[in-house]
């Protein structure tokens, strides 16, 4: 019995298909190859087309249907994660209106700001867990203001999961996790949230039905299973996303375990099963997969705007004639702290860590006679690193005290440089581990299927691969100092 699991993500869309009985992935493809490209119309905005995510996954399934490794007959269930944040709207005829609004945007600041105001913080943080910020809710605000003609034509109000899977079925459906990332849940009514569709003058029409996050979602229609060579009606099972969905992929689902991800953006994300939130929202507490009413699981994340895409935007400085893998070779040659260069990962948006600055990414320290390129790109990596540190200090300021964090052996953890910064500057060892969200959404499938009985027999079959522990922490602290002096003059 097969699983297929979407991944919607900023740079590709990634598809893999898993056997339901080993766990193993046994094909999987991506689209495209290089990173998708951001449509930035003025800074600070960030856009994608929902088209061309829903073009590039079909073309990524064909891609590993052409390694005939599986009969696509087989697939049972449908999982999705996705890019979370990300605002779509279509009309009646299920058309998209504009672009997506996507997660790294920075335009509805001051409407999110508006509505943290007017509702009151004590009260927004009680209920919603966040304040509002740059969020879906506050982004479809913009669109009421800014495209009142657009407005007018939305039949629904959609994150990006909810549009793949309205693709695949013509069914829309949402969950309180999807919603809650939008601050559109209201965790103490368990509903959508009355003080922010006032608020905002937004009917509540706009929202598709409240479905269980494990639960049915529609089912395949006809004519995409014919372009697919895939079965009618088999059902979408799950969605979820990309965070909460990497959590579950390294089976982080009970209060107090943590994963990490370094992909376009950075991510530090841990469970609690209190109804937690940071007072000044720096990071972010959302519904995780396996909330419910009778049990409070609350994902606590923290998320860096500019991680992997600062890798790529180093890399591309230095050339695209030279891999990641022979950068990071020649990185790994120059000496921690790269001789005095620091980095300033901060160039794509707002960052909420930092209070929703727009701080922009600075190098500070060149030297002409001494730094090369295998400098720059080390202390973009540590810079990066840096920045989880002092985002997981405000975790820690919330009561999140990971032990041991868990990751995917993929994006910048593939990186050595990156790997040994990251243990090193927040004290924690990293468990790494050879899953990735495409997976994680067909195994999600497979739960919200009752193929497996639950979720823990779902991962069974994951372990380890690589355990990374400190072994330089008084030098890195040393040097994360340095950083810290550095950051505060931009943030004054």
């Amino acid at each position: 019995m097969l699983l297929l699991g979407i991944d919607v993500g900023t740079s590709s869309i990634k598809v893999s298909i898993v056997d339901a009985q080993t766990g193993r992935c046994i094909a999987a493809a991506q689209h495209p190859e290089a990173e998708a490209p951001i449509i930035a119309v003025q800074p600070g905005w960030a856009e994608q087309s929902p088209e061309g995510w829903w073009q590039n996954m079909k073309v990524a399934f064909q891609k590993a249907k052409a390694t005939q490794a599986f009969n696509p007959k087989e697939i049972k269930a449908i999982g999705i994660a996705y890019q979370m944040h990300g605002l779509v709207i279509v009309d009646k005829e299920q058309a998209v209106l504009r672009n997506s609004i996507i997660w790294c945007d920075s335009r509805a600041v001051p409407f999110g700001d508006a509505a943290f105001e007017s509702i009151g913080q004590k009260e927004a943080l009680a209920t919603l867990l966040n304040s509002p910020g740059n969020f879906t809710a506050a982004k479809l605000a913009w669109v009421k203001k800014n495209e009142p003609q657009v407005f007018e034509k939305i039949d629904k109000v959609l994150l990006p999961g909810d549009y793949m899977a309205m693709k695949l079925t013509g069914t829309t459906t949402t969950t309180s996790s999807a919603l809650s990332e939008g601050i559109l849940w209201d965790f103490k009514q368990d509903a959508v949230s009355q003080s922010v569709t006032n608020f905002f003058q937004f009917d509540k029409q706009l929202f598709p039905a409240v479905q269980p996050l494990f639960a049915e979602h529609g089912v395949l229609k006809k004519s995409v299973a014919e372009e697919l060579d895939l079965t009618t009606g088999i059902p979408v099972t799950y969605k979820a996303g990309d965070q909460p969905n990497n959590a579950l992929s390294l089976n982080v689902l009970q209060p107090g375990e943590v994963a990490a991800n370094a992909g376009t953006s950075g991510v530090i994300y841990g469970v609690s099963d209190e109804l937690t939130y940071d007072p000044q929202s720096r990071v972010n507490s959302f519904a995780h997969v396996n909330y419910r009413p009778e049990q409070k699981r609350i994902g606590v994340l923290l998320c860096i705007n500019g991680t992997g895409i600062a890798n790529k935007w180093l890399r591309s400085l230095m050339g695209f004639s030279k891999s990641y893998e022979t950068l990071n070779a020649e990185a790994n040659k120059i000496a921690a702290g790269s001789d005095g260069l620091l980095f300033l990962p901060f160039g794509n948006g707002a960052e909420r860590m930092l209070n929703n600055k727009i701080v922009g990414a600075h190098l500070h320290g060149v030297d002409f006679n001494k730094h090369t390129a295998a400098h720059v790109y080390r202390a973009g990596q540590e810079g990066v690193a840096f920045a989880f540190r002092y985002g997981l200090d405000i975790m820690r300021e919330n009561g999140m005290q990971p032990k041991i964090i868990r990751a995917g052996r993929t994006n910048m953890f593939l990186s050595n440089v990156f790997a040994e910064a990251f243990v090193n500057a927040t004290g924690v060892p990293v468990e790494l581990y050879n899953s990735d969200g495409s997976v994680g959404a067909a195994l999600g499938a497979g739960i919200g299927a009752g193929i497996f009985k639950t979720e823990s027999e779902a991962f069974v079959h994951l372990k380890p691969v690589q355990l990374i522990e400190p072994g330089k922490v008084e030098t890195y602290n040393q040097l994360y100092a340095q950083w810290k002096v550095v950051l505060a003059k931009h943030l004054m």
